[in-house]
């Protein structure tokens, strides 16, 4: 897949056609070593593939004859011959060439191959041909039908070959898939004496070949001899096919089962009719001819009555087979007594191929006909039934064709339902049979109809509502069956029913109590009342599983009715006959049971109790004398009573454990130490023959003490998993060590043999543990199935890797890896123990129970152990397999080796920490030898299955034992290979060296790696595929742990992996039969692949820069995925998926991409998984480009690759990541694709692709027609249900169409959370021009009959009034764009309230109403409807305290669902109550109900107070009050369910309390002070209620400190959760702190510490939004401080006071900190400028230190002034707050400093005034002198804010500086020095005009004049002086202006200096400023007339004519403006108003 290097080059090759031909260099190929040759040539055809597939048509028809001739040459090669590789790219080449281009040379190419397949011996070597044979194929079946004429030389020629090659068994597949491929491309045309020919052959070869390969090939060439012609259509042909299968499908290879299966499903088929035989015979019934065919050859007796003629010559022969038919026609050779279990593997195998043929549309109808044939015609059959190994095999079998096949691929959700129907109403409501027409099933029909049942109830989910009651009904009739397995897995469905309609729990358990009781009452009087009973004790306890599951529909009354029947039960046992009396303990316990999985929080309260049940039922057991008077009914019932308490007691330790402290393990350990002593104290015989003496007529005692010593093994290993306990005490008081050791070393003989399993066994006839059937295997552990060990409990992951050795990753052959069988009958636990929804339901047999958790028990044991036991029992287990070696019993030999190396290997997987087991210590150096020597005997086992687990448990005793042990090791297992040539050894030693650096890792598998690799590179290289297989194995590993450390050895490596893929000796077309047979079992090239996959991860980015490994591995990955297997495509996709990661510039991207798309359609699971994950990477990336590179087919395969695995999280990660990406830029599109998805449908008889979108009509071209539309588009959406599904179609399952409905309401999600609140987004505008279809989406969803669904819709529909509930519509403005949609709204919300509805999809509902009410869509009353009559009808239900809780037509809701609505409630009207204060119209609304919502909003809050605050009350309750008050008694259990539902909503309620506290109700007042509660209630937050008058100033509320509580332990803890919630928590508790409300509580000194901290926190980490509202606090909370509000002294609390606002004033001072660094306490300078909201938070925080300034007593007030004028400072000197921040905080200091000076007007205050502000003065200063030295770009910005600054101290604060004060003179000398400088010039001048215009003015303003006068004249009159920004003017204006500001006495000596001075000035600048100096004298003239005609008349007689003149210029041009003004306004005018 490297992508092309010089397109342009060729290209230009390809137009010329002649140019650019790759051509063998036959001379350089020679040229190299002998060992680089396979190489090169494998190289050489990669090129010529790679230039053959880059050529377009043209350039191809060019160069086709020279592509054929370098074939030939290739072909013809002495020397390296073709390999396999080379020989499948020829032939693939071959397809290319003649597919693409045209065929004239077909023939030519054809006759060259034949020519060498049909020379002479001497004239080519087998190789040669060999490779003919392969392109010969390929080109036949790419052309095949354009040289019939050759078809018959070429299938005579290959069938000539055959003999020829009858020793290569790689020649003779070949030849075989060669005629495969040849009958595929002549099809009919291929003669019929041809065909028979083959047919007589292949038969033959299918039958009993020795090789695996040619035998499979064979049975896909017979194979398609069925599809392709039409000549073995008949009743006699298929006989004789039947006996071949027969032969080939008993193979012990999995692939040549699957090939004779797929051969016979072909036939079968294709034989298919609906009609099925008419006059035909299905088969020809002849016993004499068979049975002589079973001695004789088949084909012999065939060829005598064969004769070639025409189909049609004997109709009465043509096979045709009705679905019955079809399938006896397997059934019947299943239940032959001689048909192997590998051949009924093999036939369940074709069973699924059949289904998956046939069409869908013939499944889902003949559905029926399919189950009911599995569960009459296979088990109920006599063969199947009597043996118990053959009868749970195959109910394997059928549950995974039922469940797995048929239900979960084919089906689709209405034939699933159909389904269910069927089985309701025609198999389970048979029993017991009514009529005689309809006999009842039997036990075995029932069990798998039920279990197929539960996988439909499991996929339907929330479906199987419509169908709810029906099952119900049935369910409850079937529990009556007498047999235990039928009741189990009645149970198992309950547990599946409930969990998936959860409506119905307490209606079935209601019902399963009301039964149970019934036959309590006659166990007396019916015998099967004793067996109901516990059928109905099962049902009840699964179902009470599940309820930790779905809290909101358990029901405490129920739980406890069910405990209270178990104790009774318990007591009146005793009275009782013993078998009533043992069904009595065992339905107790059962039921106790049940309720364990309810979790602490409901056991506890009952601890005490079950501690003494269990003490009771576990007693010490009594002397041996006296068990040896008991008899066998008596001992039985004992060890019965035992089992059933330990069941009970496994479960509580299972959900419990935290409650088990120390000495409740003793106990725990005593009482399974009692039952211990209790099994070594019955008599060794324990079986009797008298049913008299039986407890259960089915059971021994012998069964009995099995199932004890189950449950015991099994409570001890939960209890030594607790971590929190020490085990020492456990270990010492019971020695479980040999407890675990006899019972898996040395087990107990398990069932009685049969007759073929004792055969099987025996030493003359045993072949393999393995191949045991009889569910025992000589006591073989059920942990091991094939190279699976597992899983054991806390295990963080798998143990053993997956080899992929088999292609046993089929469900049914997976059966077959182990001698025993899982069913659920066997553990009746496991119905309420599992964790987990959907968990397997299936349990060892108890015999091989007990030795798996004997197993369990001893790893977890042993490392706890102290050496020297360790030691002893290592030495037990020697001695063990020691004696079994003596003995000849094979078997129990071998499964004994099998049972203690896994306990030494889990043993050792603990003490490497790999669970969650207390890891121990095994480092004991003889306890090291111990191991290593039973592991060393093992590692050289023939069975691999044993290697397997020698090698790993060796790996990790390496890694426990250190480097030094690892490194002997190392070197023992080398020196083994070097001695031992025993290939089983070799291999097992190779796989231990990769183990051992696999768990070692890092440095120190290092040291050892050099070595390692060497000696797994000559291993791989050895011709034994058992060795080289396993050494391939080995190196992937331990490339994959070393990483990067072996980059070292890739060069070597690759090569060698290479040399070995284009070699003959590693892939199963080797000669040999017996390498080729092995070959096919472990795939070398497999095996190659993953060591290319770990290369590819070693090198990692280092690929990009390392060509020719690159070129190599890309070529190698592109070699796999041109494989015909589809383990190597899935390898390639694997080694892709890491290139892409690592090189993707060098890959074919689009290539890849596409091959990813198809295989997410593939028919393999895996490859469709490994599809899925490379897409995801890739998605993750750049979702667009994928999408754009695979075009629009990619959403389709995507979407029905999630129809067919909805839960799969690499599509779910898909399409989420896309959306992610994409949703904002494209959010049309994904309305459009969610549209899609919701109407998309499945074809179902039609072969051609889906649509991928229903047919619809135009839209509608008009507004008005949306809602007729709506309708009409709203019908065709409620046909989603599987009965009203399209003829042949039906949509998708309601899990995508969820899946889809998600992605719109993610999308609308993320479209609110990027709306901006002044602009629109272009997503936001897109999703408005698709609110119809949102809206349809939405009501389509919320009508539907899956609640998943309902709940989405209701959710779209609330998330879209929110978004643009208030958004006019663009037509009509002045209407809200959703009001259209009123209608469809309100019908929406009506099924939510149906009796069917949920509490979830109410809660919605109500939501959706509040949310609609408060956008403003309609604001009258009456128009709102039905939406708004919900609310209202729903709170008087609420305020009715009489009736329940309900809204519609919801009833019988549990009371946590009746909590749960009334939560949701009350929220919806807080939320109405909160949006009245912008909402007015919701005022009139809401209003009318206040009185009613208040007191339900405090008690809300007051419940939610109590569950989340008060002690848990069960905890203090005594045993005398466990039948009290329920809701009191298990609040602690419904604690966790009920706070979510008051987290979600209690805000609201505070804010919605608030807001009427703001509007000063007074009923509001009344409320918080609980004065309109009930009197019957009269205490209130535990203060007693009084009728006095509260002052609000001293005491609070009586809900103050519920409010206040809630607020600040949120604040404090759930902030840290959910951050987004901490600012509307902080609002709240904004509101609630005011004095209305909190009195002066909150100043109390625990409260108000515990405050500030916490403020603390949030100022110094919460964002600035966080920050603002706590400075509001902060201020709030001083303001209304205790000392400001009181009018008496309060000395004595002076100190508090001042404490509590100086914390109040610390906090704001923090947050000003923050937002200014230099105000820190570790000042540091200010980087970067500051936003709007920063200022604004800063401007406030000042705000509030100058309010709150005023609260603080006198005698600390000067403090905080000078710290105010310090950060005043601080902030104005530092550079980035000069452009924004500065400006806005100079009229705060203005502020400021008139508080300043209020505050000091008397004499006392003056001097610290004074003080003050000359400091301040002197900073000021000092700022501006640094400023004015230009350091930095905020410099000129820093001395103008400054300047004024200085401007404004003087003149607010200027009276408390005296007037000759050296810093007055300063501050006035440098202002005057800024007139000179530019940039300041113009703000001095302003600064100056303040100075002296100020009034009034104090002594030092007027001793500010004085100075300011003569400077600034001085500086108007200075010729010299700079003037740079022209202020002279200005600042003459100024001083003009200043005299109206003087006093009286003063005007007259200003105006005399100041007119000689512009008469001077006036002189000096000349004419052009005597207009400007005229309106100076005149502004002098109207300040005061008299002084300024004295100052006229006192000037020089020299100065009166430039008076005249200046005054007569000034006046000329008033005049002209006056003059022209008066024109203007003569002129007709119109004026406009501007004072609006």
């Amino acid at each position: 897949m490297s992508a092309p290097q010089t397109p342009s080059a060729q290209k230009s090759d390809e137009t010329d056609g002649s140019a650019g031909r790759v051509e063998l260099d036959i001379q350089k190929l020679h040229s190299l070593p002998s060992e680089q040759q396979d190489l090169f040539l494998l190289t050489f055809v990669s090129d010529l593939i790679n230039h053959v597939e880059s050529l377009d048509n043209s350039g191809l028809s060019a160069q086709q004859a020279s592509i054929k001739n370098e074939i030939l040459k290739i072909i013809n090669l002495p020397t390296p011959c073709p390999t396999r590789t080379v020989r499948a790219t020829l032939g693939q080449i071959f397809v290319k060439i003649f597919h693409r281009g045209p065929r004239n040379l077909l023939y030519e190419t054809i006759n060259d191959l034949l020519s060498i397949i049909n020379a002479g011996k001497n004239e080519k070597e087998l190789t040669a041909r060999h490779a003919a044979v392969v392109c010969l194929g390929a080109v036949f079946g790419a052309a095949g039908d354009s040289a019939i004429s050759l078809g018959s030389l070429t299938c005579s020629s290959l069938l000539r070959l055959l003999k020829t090659g009858r020793n290569h068994a790689g020649l003779r597949a070949a030849v075989y898939k060669a005629l495969d491929q040849a009958i595929a491309g002549l099809g009919p045309s291929l003669d019929e004496a041809v065909a028979r020919d083959i047919w007589k052959n292949v038969r033959s070869t299918a039958a009993g070949d020795q090789s695996i390969v040619v035998q499979r090939s064979a049975c896909r060439c017979l194979e398609q001899l069925f599809i392709s012609t039409i000549f073995f259509e008949n009743s006699n042909d298929f006989e004789s096919f039947k006996s071949t299968i027969w032969k080939a499908i008993d193979s012990h290879v999995v692939q040549v089962r699957h090939s004779a299966a797929s051969c016979l499903a072909a036939a079968l088929v294709k034989a298919y009719s609906e009609k099925g035989s008419k006059s035909a015979v299905p088969r020809v019934k002849k016993p004499k001819k068979s049975s002589k065919k079973q001695g004789a050859p088949a084909e012999d007796d065939e060829e005598v009555i064969e004769r070639p003629s025409t189909p049609s010559r004997n109709s009465s022969l043509q096979l045709t087979l009705s679905l019955p038919e079809l399938l006896r026609v397997l059934s019947t050779h299943y239940v032959r007594t001689s048909t192997t279990n590998r051949t009924r593997a093999g036939l369940a195998v074709c069973y699924r191929k059949v289904v998956n043929r046939l069409p869908v549309k013939v499944i889902e109808e003949q559905c029926s006909v399919i189950a009911l044939h599995f569960f009459t015609e296979l088990l109920n059959h006599s063969t199947v039934s009597y043996n118990r190994y053959r009868l749970l095999l195959t109910r394997g079998f059928v549950k995974a064709l039922l469940e797995s096949t048929i239900a979960q691929s084919i089906l689709g959700e209405g034939a699933r339902l159909n389904a269910v129907r069927w089985l309701i109403n025609d198999v389970l409501k048979n029993y017991p049979q009514v009529v005689p027409e309809r006999p009842a099933p039997s036990k075995h029909a029932l069990t798998s109809a039920l279990s197929f049942l539960a996988a439909l109830i499991t996929s339907l989910d929330s479906a199987i509502a419509t169908v709810g009651e029906l099952c119900r009904d049935a369910l409850f009739q079937a529990n009556q069956h007498p047999s235990y397995t039928v009741q189990i897995h009645v149970a198992h469905c309950f547990r599946a029913f409930v969990i998936a309609y959860p409506q119905q729990l307490e209606t079935c358990l209601n019902g399963c109590i009301s039964c149970l009781k019934k036959e309590l009452k006659e166990l007396s009087q019916s015998k099967a009342s004793p067996r109901r009973s516990v059928g109905y004790a099962n049902s009840m306890a699964a179902m009470l599983g599940t309820s930790r599951f779905q809290p909101l529909y358990g029901s405490v009354e129920t739980f406890a009715s069910v405990l209270t029947t178990a104790n009774d039960l318990l007591k009146s046992s005793s009275s009782s006959e013993i078998r009533i009396s043992a069904t009595q303990i065992q339905v107790a316990w059962i039921l106790i049971g049940g309720l364990m999985p309810l979790g602490p929080n409901f056991v506890k309260i009952h601890l005490s109790q079950l501690l003494l049940l269990w003490r009771n039922a576990l007693p010490r057991p009594l002397t041996k004398d006296n068990i040896a008077q008991r008899g066998y009914l008596e001992m039985s019932f004992l060890a019965h009573v035992r089992e059933c308490a330990l069941a009970s007691l496994l479960v509580f330790l299972e959900f419990n454990s935290s409650l088990i402290t120390t000495d409740g393990s003793r106990r725990i350990a005593g009482m399974l130490q009692n039952t211990i002593l209790f099994l070594e104290s019955l008599p060794i015989v324990r079986t009797s023959g008298d049913l008299s003496d039986r407890l259960i007529p089915a059971l021994q005692l012998s069964d009995f003490t099995v199932m004890v010593r189950r449950r015991v093994l099994q409570c001890f290993s939960k209890l030594v998993a607790l971590f929190h306990l020490g085990h020492q005490e456990i270990l010492a008081q019971s020695n479980l060590l040999s407890l675990a050791i006899p019972s898996f070393a040395d087990p107990d003989t398990g069932p009685p043999k049969s007759l073929e399993s004792s055969i099987a066994s025996s030493a003359s006839t045993f072949e393999s543990i393995w191949d045991l059937a009889d569910n025992w295997g000589a006591g073989i552990s059920g942990l091991v199935e094939g190279y699976r060990i597992g899983p054991i409990p806390g295990e963080r992951q798998k143990i053993l890797q997956s080899m992929h050795i088999h292609n046993s990753s089929d469900e049914i052959d997976e059966k077959l890896l182990s001698p025993v069988c899982v069913a659920a009958e066997y553990d009746s636990v496991l119905l309420y123990a599992m964790t987990s929804p959907n968990d397997p339901m299936a349990s060892h047999s108890p015999a091989t129970a007990v030795v798996n958790t004997a197993i369990i028990l001893f790893a977890v044991a042993l490392p706890l152990q102290t050496p020297k036991v360790q030691e002893s029992s290592l030495e037990q287990l020697t001695t063990i397999l020691a004696s079994y070696a003596k003995q000849r019993d094979p078997a129990r030999k071998a499964a004994i080796t099998i049972n203690v190396a896994t306990a030494l290997l889990l043993a050792l997987v603990v003490a490497a920490k790999e669970t969650q087991y207390a890891h121990g210590n095994l480092s004991s150096q003889a306890v090291q030898k111990l191991l290593q020597d039973s592991l060393h005997t093992s590692l050289i086992d023939p069975d691999p299955v044993l290697r397997s687990i020698s090698f790993e448990a060796l790996g990790r005793l390496c890694s426990i034992s250190g480097t030094q042990y690892a490194g002997s090791e190392v070197n023992l297992l080398i020196e083994k290979i070097v001695e031992n040539r025993n290939p089983d050894a070799r291999a097992g030693c190779a796989m231990a060296l990769g183990s051992i650096h696999t768990q070692l890792g890092g440095m120190a598998a290092g040291f050892h790696l050099k070595t390692i690799v060497g000696v797994l590179l000559s291993l791989c290289n050895d011709s034994h595929p058992t060795v080289h297989f396993w050494a391939l194995e080995a190196l992937a590993r331990v490339a994959d742990s070393a990483g990067l450390t072996f980059s070292a050895y890739v060069t070597s490596t690759l090569g060698m992996l290479s040399q070995l893929y284009s070699s003959d000796s590693h892939n199963e077309e080797s000669q040999s039969v017996a390498t080729s047979n092995l070959e096919a079992e472990y795939s070398t090239p497999l095996a190659l692949g993953r060591g290319v996959d770990s290369l590819i991860n070693v090198l990692g980015p280092d690929l990009q820069d390392m060509t020719r490994a690159r070129e190599l591995i890309l070529s190698l990955v592109i070699f796999f995925r041109r494989e015909d297997d589809t383990r190597m495509c899935t390898q390639s996709l694997i080694c892709l998926r890491h290139l892409s990661f690592y090189a993707p510039r060098f890959m074919h991207f689009e290539e890849y991409v596409k091959s990813l798309a198809n295989g997410l359609s593939a028919s393999n699971a895996v490859m469709r998984d490994i599809s899925a994950d490379g897409l995801n990477d890739l998605m993750k990336r750049d979702a667009e480009q994928i999408v754009q590179t695979t075009g629009p087919d990619l959403e389709d395969q995507l979407w029905l690759a999630l129809d067919l695995n909805p839960d799969s999280p690499p599509l779910r990660n898909i399409i989420s990541n896309w959306l992610q990406q994409t949703g904002l830029t494209d959010a049309a599109s994904w309305v459009q694709r969610c549209q899609n998805v919701m109407s998309k449908t499945r074809l179902r008889t039609e072969p051609e692709p889906v649509p991928t979108t229903t047919k619809s009509a135009a839209p509608p071209d008009l507004q008005d027609e949306e809602v007729a539309g709506f309708a009409s588009a709203v019908a065709g959406d409620q046909t989603d249900t599987a009965e009203n599904s399209m003829e042949g179609q039906e949509f998708l399952k309601w899990q995508t169409r969820v899946l889809a409905m998600s992605c719109l309401s993610e999308l609308l999600l993320m479209i609110s959370q990027n709306t901006l609140p002044d602009q629109h987004i272009p997503a936001e505008a897109a999703l408005q021009s698709k609110v119809a279809d949102v809206i349809r989406m939405a009501f389509s969803a919320s009508t539907g009959n899956v609640v998943e669904l309902r709940i989405l819709g209701m959710r779209v529909i609330d998330q879209v009034l929110r978004l643009f509930g208030k958004t006019p519509d663009p037509d009509f403005t002045e209407a809200s764009l959703l009001e259209q949609y009123q209608a469809q709204i309100g019908s929406a919300l009506t099924p939510a309230f149906a009796a069917d509805s949920s509490p979830e999809l109410a809660s919605e509902a109500i939501n959706v109403c509040a949310t609609f009410v408060t956008t403003g869509i309609v604001t009258n009353v009456e128009r709102m409807g039905r939406i708004f009559r919900l609310l209202v009808t729903g709170l008087e239900s609420i305020a009715n305290k009489d009736q329940d809780t309900t809204v519609g037509d919801l009833k019988g809701l549990s009371s946590n669902s009746r909590t749960m609505l009334k939560v949701s409630l009350l929220s919806a009207w807080a939320q109405l109550q909160i949006a009245s204060a912008e909402q007015h119209y919701l005022e009139d609304i809401v209003g009318p109900y206040i009185a009613k919502l208040t007191p339900l909003w405090l008690a809300s809050l007051q419940e939610y107070a109590r569950l989340r605050f008060e002690p848990e009350i069960s905890s203090t309750l005594g045993t005398e009050n466990l039948f009290g008050n329920l809701n009191d008694l298990y609040a602690a259990f419904n604690r966790q369910t009920l706070l979510r539902f008051y987290q979600a909503s209690w805000l609201r309620f505070v804010n919605a309390i608030a807001g009427l506290v703001e509007k000063d109700s007074e009923f509001v007042f009344d409320a918080l002070d609980g004065k309109l509660e009930d009197r019957s209630n009269p205490k209130t937050n535990g203060v007693r209620a009084t009728k006095e008058n509260i002052s609000y100033r001293d005491e609070p509320v009586a809900f103050f400190f519920i409010l206040f509580g809630l607020a600040f332990e949120a604040l404090v803890i759930q902030s840290r959760e959910n951050t987004t919630q901490t600012m509307e928590i902080l609002l709240a508790l904004k509101r609630i702190l005011r004095p209305a409300v909190s009195g002066n509580a909150v100043y109390q000194d625990t409260v108000f510490g515990e405050l500030m901290d916490t403020l603390d926190r949030f100022a110094l980490t919460g964002g600035m939004g966080t920050q603002t509202v706590i400075v509001e606090v902060c201020r709030n909370l001083s303001m209304d401080h205790v000392s400001a509000k009181s009018g008496q002294d309060r000395n004595e609390r002076l100190s508090d006071d001042i404490e509590q606002l100086f914390e109040l004033a610390r906090v704001i001072v923090l947050v000003l900190g923050g937002l200014v660094s230099t105000l820190g306490d570790a000042p540091a300078l200010q980087q970067r400028s500051l936003n709007d909201e920063a200022v604004a938070l800063i401007e406030l925080s000042l705000n509030a230190l100058v309010d709150i300034v005023e609260v603080f007593p006198s005698v600390i007030r000067a403090d905080l002034h000078a710290c105010i004028i310090h950060a005043f400072c601080t902030i104005m000197s530092t550079g980035p707050c000069q452009p924004a921040t500065v400006p806005q905080i100079l009229p705060i200091f203005r502020r400021f400093l008139q508080v300043l000076s209020n505050n000091n007007r008397s004499s006392d205050g003056y001097e610290t005034a004074s003080r003050l502000v000359r400091g301040c003065l002197k900073q000021l200063l000092g700022i501006l002198s640094r400023a004015q030295r230009r350091e930095s770009d905020y410099s000129v910005p820093c001395a103008k804010n400054t300047l004024m600054a200085l401007t404004i101290l003087i003149t607010t604060a200027g009276s408390f500086v005296p007037q000759r004060d050296l810093l007055l003179l300063h501050m006035l000398s440098e202002i005057m020095d800024c007139l000179q400088d530019l940039g300041l010039a113009k703000v001095a001048a302003n600064c100056l005009r303040s100075l002296l215009l100020t009034t009034p003015k104090s002594s030092t303003d007027e001793a500010v004049a004085r100075m300011l006068f003569p400077r600034l004249i001085a500086f108007v009159l200075s010729s010299t002086t700079e003037d740079p920004e022209k202020v002279r003017t200005p600042l003459m204006h100024i001083l003009t202006t200043s005299v109206a500001a003087m006093a009286d006495k003063s005007r007259g000596a200003a105006i005399a200096i100041l007119v000689p001075v512009l008469l001077e000035r006036a002189t000096q600048e000349g004419k052009h400023l005597y207009q400007e100096t005229a309106t100076r004298l005149l502004d002098l003239a109207a300040a005061d007339q008299l002084s300024f005609r004295a100052a006229v008349g006192s000037i020089e007689a020299s100065q009166r004519p430039l008076l005249e003149e200046v005054l007569r210029s000034g006046g000329s041009s008033r005049k002209q403006v006056v003059s022209r003004d008066v024109e203007i306004d003569s002129r007709p005018t119109i004026a406009l108003r501007m004072d609006f």
